[in-house]
This record gives C-alpha cells, sequence and structure tokens, in this order.
C-alpha cells in the first residue's frame, strides 16, 4: 500500500472480528434505542425493522468488505476513497476522512453517555436519593474516557485480549439476559403482539414513523469499519478484514433479533414502559423484580463500556493514518508510535479530548448531544458511502483483492449506495412532532457546520498541500523502512 510498517501485526482473524462486533455491540445499541423505537412503530417495527435493516446494512457490509481487501490499511475508507477517486483524488479522499473523524468522535462519546447514563440508572435503583444532572453525567463520561485511554495507551495485545473477552460478555450476557425473560415471568404478550403497531411520535402519519423506528436498527449497526481500521494490524489481512465485517454483522444480527424478540414479548404495561425513563430497564424490573433487574443491568454498563473502548481503538488508528497523510493538524505528532508500546499513543489522547469537547454540552443541553448522536451516524455512514459509490463508478476498472463479490459486486454497491442516503436522510429529519427547541433535529445544522469548516479549510490551504494517500516509495524501498 506504499507505507513502511510501524503498527504490529498482533490481531488475529478472530480480533478482527471482535472489535466490530464490540463496537456494533446489539446490547449497547438495543437497550438504548429500544425507548425511541416503543413510541415510532412499536413492537411491529422493533421486530421487522430489525430484520429488514439487518439485511440492508449486509449489502454495506459486503460492498465495504471487498473493497477492504484491495486496500487493506488503517486509512480505511479515506484511503480507498482516493485511491478509487477516477479524478479530484484528493477532495475525495478528504472529505470521506473528515466524515469518518467526525463520525468516529461521535461514535466514543456516544457510547460513553449511554454507559453514563445507565449506570447512574442502575445508582437510582440502588440509592433511590440520587438525582441524575447533566453535570454528573459529563463527570461519569470524563472517567470513562480517562480510563479507555489508559487501556488503549498499552499495547495492542492488552486491547486485543479486552475484546476478545468482550465477544464472550456479549455472547454470554445476551444469553442470561433472554433467558430470564423467557423463562422468569409468568406471562408474555401473544404472537400477535410482532404485528402492534404504535405511534406517538406527533406526526399524524404512520409511514413516516415506521421510517423513523427503522433509527432503532441503523443505531445499533454503526462503527464495522473498526475491522477496517485495523487491517494494518491483522494476519492475512485481505482476507481476515472482510470476513470480520461479515461475521460481526451477521451475528449482530441473529443475536440482537433474539434479544430484541425477548424484551417485546417482556413487556408488561406497553403505555407505562413506554413513558418511563429508561424502557429496557423497566421491562426487566417488571419482568423479574428490581434485585434480578439490577443484576442484568451491570451486563449492560459492562457491554456498553468495552463498546466504547473498541470505538476508541478504531477511532485512534483512523487518526494515526489520516495523520500520517498530512491531513491533520499537527500531523507528525499524531501519527507518531510508542517505541515501547507500538501503538499511536498520541492519537489515542486525542481522541479522547475531542471525545471530551463533544459531550461538555451535556452539561446543559441534552438536545445538543443528541444532534452530535445524530452526526455520528450520518457522519459515519456518508463516509461508508462515498468509497462504495467510487468504486461502482470505477466498474470493471476496480481490481479486487482476495476477498471479493465477483459480478455481485456491482448490483451489490448500488443497494448499499441507495440504502445509505436513505437512512442518512432519516437521520436528518425531525423526530417528533410539534417542532420545538427541545424536539428539534440539530443534526443537519452541526453536519453543515462540519462540512463548511472541511469546505473552507480545504479550499484555503488543504488543496495545495493534500493529494490523498501519500506513497512512501516503491515495495523495496517501502520495505528497507520497515521498523519490524
Amino acid at each position: 500500500m506504499g507505507y513502511p510498517r510501524k503498527l504490529t501485526r498482533r490481531f488475529r482473524g478472530f480480533d478482527n472480528f471482535a472489535i466490530s462486533f464490540t463496537i456494533i455491540n446489539i446490547i449497547s445499541g438495543i437497550f438504548s434505542a429500544f425507548g425511541f423505537g416503543m413510541g415510532a412503530g412499536g413492537p411491529l417495527i422493533l421486530i421487522f425493522g430489525w430484520i429488514s435493516v439487518s439485511v440492508m446494512v449486509l449489502f454495506v457490509g459486503a460492498a465495504m468488505g471487498e473493497i477492504a481487501s484491495a486496500y487493506p490499511t488503517s486509512g480505511a475508507l479515506y484511503f480507498s476513497a482516493g485511491k478509487l477517486a477516477k479524478n479530484h483524488r484528493g477532495a475525495w479522499s478528504w472529505y470521506t476522512g473528515w466524515l469518518n473523524f467526525v463520525g468516529q468522535i461521535g461514535g466514543t462519546a456516544a457510547t460513553g453517555y449511554a454507559a453514563a447514563t445507565f449506570i447512574q440508572a442502575f445508582i437510582v435503583m440502588q440509592w433511590p436519593s440520587y438525582t441524575v444532572t447533566g453535570q454528573s453525567t459529563v463527570i461519569i463520561i470524563t472517567v470513562i474516557l480517562l480510563l479507555q485511554a489508559l487501556a488503549n495507551t498499552y499495547t495492542v495485545q492488552l486491547v486485543a485480549t479486552l475484546n476478545r473477552i468482550s465477544v464472550w460478555w456479549l455472547l454470554i450476557g445476551m444469553t442470561v439476559i433472554v433467558l430470564a425473560l423467557v423463562l422468569v415471568p409468568t406471562h408474555h404478550q401473544s404472537a400477535s403482539f410482532a404485528t402492534h403497531f404504535v405511534n406517538s411520535t406527533g406526526f399524524s402519519s404512520g409511514v413516516y414513523a415506521a421510517m423513523l423506528g427503522l433509527l432503532v436498527t441503523s443505531w445499533t449497526f454503526t462503527g464495522f469499519d473498526g475491522s477496517f481500521h485495523m487491517s494494518e494490524e491483522t494476519v492475512k489481512a485481505t482476507v481476515n478484514t472482510p470476513k470480520g465485517i461479515m461475521r460481526a454483522i451477521g451475528g449482530s444480527a441473529v443475536a440482537g433479533l433474539i434479544l430484541m424478540l425477548a424484551l417485546v414479548y417482556a413487556i408488561r404495561d406497553y403505555t407505562a414502559t413506554a413513558s418511563a425513563s429508561a424502557p429496557p430497564v423497566q421491562i426487566l424490573i417488571d419482568a423479574l423484580g428490581p434485585g434480578a433487574a439490577k443484576l442484568l443491568l451491570l451486563i449492560v454498563i459492562g457491554a456498553m463500556l468495552f463498546c466504547g473502548l473498541a470505538n476508541m481503538t478504531s477511532n485512534t488508528r483512523q487518526i494515526f493514518a489520516f495523520a500520517r497523510d498530512g491531513a491533520m493538524p499537527g500531523s507528525r505528532l499524531w501519527h507518531s508510535v510508542s517505541p515501547r508500546t507500538r501503538t499511536p499513543v498520541k492519537a489515542v489522547w486525542l481522541a479522547a479530548v475531542c471525545s471530551f469537547v463533544l459531550i461538555t454540552p451535556a452539561w446543559w443541553s441534552h438536545t445538543a448531544f443528541t444532534a452530535i448522536v445524530s452526526v455520528n451516524v450520518v457522519g459515519l455512514y456518508l463516509a461508508y458511502g462515498v468509497p462504495i459509490f467510487l468504486r461502482l463508478r470505477l466498474g470493471d476498472e476496480f481490481q479486487p483483492g482476495p476477498w471479493h463479490l465477483g459480478r455481485w459486486g456491482k448490483p451489490v454497491a448500488l443497494t448499499a449506495v441507495v440504502w445509505i442516503v436513505f437512512s442518512s436522510v432519516l437521520f436528518m429529519l425531525p423526530h417528533a412532532s410539534p417542532i420545538t427547541p427541545t424536539t428539534f433535529n440539530y443534526a443537519p445544522i452541526a453536519l453543515g457546520v462540519v462540512l463548511i469548516i472541511a469546505t473552507a479549510w480545504w479550499f484555503t490551504t488543504a488543496r495545495r498541500r493534500f493529494q490523498g494517500p501519500v506513497s512512501y516509495g516503491s515495495p523495496d524501498e517501502v520495505a528497507a523502512m520497515d521498523l519490524i
């Protein structure tokens, strides 16, 4: 790919799968978004929306996997965009990289916020006098970011080990939660409950409410580009990286559907549960009692903490690669690697600090943070879409790697691009009515600000010095530079 090797290849195939599976994190995604889905479509969309969106995400993952096999680098999306573009390679690479950067930072901040929310839900159950405030939320998120940055500072092997543990934490934890919800309660909803439709969004159109409900699954299925970003540290990356992406999406789709069914059929009083501050927690309390609910809540919190750790790992590799090509202020600093740990330590702490900056509005405003979460997802999916679109435009000129889709490559890529455009528009539409300063979706404004800054920066200075991914020489010259 034209780069001297600085990162060590210590990720096996399972480790590569583990990081995307952990970032997708069905427990974290479903528990944090379930309440929204109860009002935007109800059980019908929670269940069948999960199935339909999972299939569409598999198309996105397959298209990304084909590109990852051809360009297995830490730069991932922005690197492949620069290589696949027929012209204006620097611009395509620039915008993809910054969309990916913003999405990754937002993902790290969002998972920290979700973990802090459920940690405080646990505290309230244990000590009812505790009061949840924006200030307490920000403080807890800050501690979480600090611990995750410290973990990412020490060796790739430690992170890989924690990601392996996280896979079993998710699978065993999901199994425990599902079995508890299936076996313990004496009452479950009837089979026909799966077709129950609810629209409490405030909009009169049931179709619109149903489309909004698809966001529950879309919120969950983000971050599987983590396998792509870790490809420089993965053995046999041209095969293990795309396999890691597909296995993470497929495994999450099946396991997530089982968890979703268990939660939906364990609902007692639908209206009371939907109006609770944390509907999934209320489901656990109603079905199992407060004692068992607290124990299962610890599983949920653990899953969210693992998710944030994997998010930050992926985030730092994108920063490392983007800085390596001179696309960030202080690039020389951010792409340096610790000679002792062989990890991009400075990039780790940049990711932690940027995530902290993003969560500071939560000190006084939950609405501002919700917009950042939406920008996280839109930023990531647009970054996914650009190289897939460019690969589609390249047609038969695209040179695939060992893992490829053959004649299905173009139709799969087309389906992926259509879904990415559709879901991105959904994230920027109003999510509740009437539209007030409290319910307004600020995502289009926040995303617009990011794009305006990136555009201004591009035309003032970047276009003259950034031409896309940098080549450090021929394969022989690069091999001579390898530090490992």
